[in-house]
C-alpha cells in the first residue's frame, strides 16, 4: 500500500535581528529549526534583520511570493502590521510573537522570563558587594519593565539594601551602546548586570572586568552565552522556542488552531533557567551561594542556593505554588501596586509600567 503523503504545511518567519545575533532572533531560528526537523510536512522560511517599519512588505511577500500558510511575526512592534496582514488575507493564518492584539486568524504567543529573572535576582542579591545592580534595557515597552521588576523582586528577597539601575539603548541588536551602556554601569558602582539585548556585549565587559580583577557577575539573557563570560556568567534565562512552534503548527495541520494568546512560562518548559544548557547555575559560584543565608516564610532559614532551587522546583509545577508578582508590591513612589496576598493578574503583568520600590528613576516616556 503506498505511503499516504501528509498535506505540507508552509510557514515563514519574520525577525528583527540577525540569526547570528545569539540572542532573540537566533533563539527564534534554533525553534524553527527544531520544529522542521519534527514534523516531516513542515516547509520553512525566514528572513531576518527586518525593520519594524518594513514588516508589512515582508508578510506581503511571504503570502503572495512564498505562497506561505503561516506567518510568525516576531518582534512587538510588527503587532499592529501583522493584524492589518490578517484582514488582507483572511484565508491565512499569522501569528505575532510577543503581542497582545487577537482576531479570528490572528493569535499570540509568547515564553516570558520574568520567573527566570526573580531566580537571577535571588543570586544578584546575594552575590553583590556594592548593592548596586545594573540594567542594560532595549526599549520601554511592559515586556521588559515585567522582567527588570522581576528581576528587582529576587533582589529584594535576599538583599533589601540592594537596588537596580537602568540604562536603555534603544535597540534590540545593539552590541556597541550595550556596551557603552554597561561600561557606564560599572563605573557607577554596579557589580552585577542583567539585560534585554539580542548580543552578549554586555557578558564580554563582564568577563573583561572579572579578568582584570574586578568580579561583575553577569546573567544571560535568551541564549546560551555562558561561553563568552565563563568567569562572570552565573546563570540566566534560556528560551526553548521548538516547543512552543511544534505545538502551534501542530495544531494548525491538524485542524486545531485557535488564535488565543500562548502564554507558556517554566511549567510548559519554554523557560529554562541558565546562562548554559549545561547547568542551572555555574558551578563556579555555586559555594558563594551556598554560603548566603536567609529567611523566608514557606521554608526557613536557607541558602540562596537552596532557594533558587526550590524557588525554581515550585515554578516548574505552575504559578499556583509561587508566583514573585505576589504582593504587597510597591512602586517606587510608595503606592501599592499589588495588594498583600494578591497576585498579578495576566493582564497585569502585560502592561506593567511602574518600576517596583528597589528600582531607581523613572520609566522613560
Amino acid at each position: 500500500m503506498p505511503e499516504v503523503s501528509e498535506k505540507p504545511l508552509k510557514a515563514g518567519f519574520v525577525y528583527v535581528g540577525p540569526v547570528g545575533d545569539y540572542g532573540w532572533s537566533h533563539a527564534h531560528d534554533i525553534g524553527r529549526k527544531f520544529a522542521e526537523q519534527k514534523l516531516p510536512w513542515l516547509e520553512s522560511v525566514y528572513i531576518e534583520s527586518v525593520a519594524e517599519a518594513d514588516s508589512a512588505r515582508i508578510i506581503d511577500r511571504f503570502i503572495q511570493e512564498e505562497k506561505c500558510d503561516v506567518v510568525f511575526t516576531t518582534s512587538f512592534g510588527y503587532m499592529d502590521d501583522t493584524l492589518k496582514a490578517g484582514m488582507k488575507y483572511p484565508d491565512k493564518k499569522f501569528m505575532h510573537c510577543s503581542g497582545f492584539k487577537q482576531t479570528k486568524n490572528v493569535g499570540t504567543y509568547f515564553a516570558d522570563l520574568y520567573q527566570a529573572y526573580y531566580l537571577n535576582g535571588l543570586m544578584a542579591g546575594a552575590l553583590t558587594q556594592s548593592n548596586k545592580i545594573g540594567y542594560v534595557a532595549a526599549f520601554p515597552i511592559p515586556e521588559l519593565v515585567r522582567h527588570i521588576n522581576a528581576l528587582a523582586l529576587g533582589i529584594k528577597a535576599v538583599n533589601p539594601n540592594a537596588e537596580i539601575h537602568v540604562r536603555w539603548t534603544y535597540a534590540w541588536y545593539g552590541p556597541d551602546k550595550a556596551r557603552e551602556a554597561a561600561e557606564s554601569l560599572i563605573a557607577e558602582g554596579c557589580d552585577a548586570l542583567a539585560f534585554t539585548e539580542d548580543t552578549p556585549a554586555v557578558i564580554e565587559v563582564g568577563q573583561e572586568h572579572t579578568e582584570k580583577g574586578k568580579q561583575i557577575y553577569t546573567f544571560s539573557h535568551y541564549s546560551p552565552m555562558q561561553a563568552y563570560g565563563k568567569d562572570s556568567v552565573v546563570s540566566g534565562q534560556l528560551v526553548d522556542w521548538g516547543v512552543m512552534y511544534e505545538k502551534i503548527l501542530k495544531d494548525l495541520h491538524d485542524g486545531t488552531w485557535k488564535s488565543d494568546d500562548l502564554w507558556w512560562l517554566v511549567a510548559e518548559k519554554a523557560v529554562i533557567l541558565g546562562g548554559s544548557f549545561d547547568a542551572p547555575i555555574n558551578p563556579k559560584f555555586i559555594d558563594a551561594l551556598k554560603a548566603v543565608q536567609v529567611d523566608t516564610n514557606d521554608f526557613g532559614s536557607v541558602s540562596v542556593y537552596d532557594l533558587v532551587m526550590k524557588r525554581y522546583d515550585q515554578m516548574k509545577k505552575g504559578t499556583d505554588l509561587f508566583d514573585p508578582y505576589t504582593g504587597p508590591i510597591a512602586d517606587n513612589t510608595g503606592k501599592i501596586r499589588i495588594k498583600a496576598g494578591e497576585r498579578a493578574s495576566k493582564g497585569d503583568l502585560l502592561s506593567i509600567m511602574y518600576y517596583v520600590d528597589n528600582v531607581a528613576g523613572s520609566i522613560p516616556k
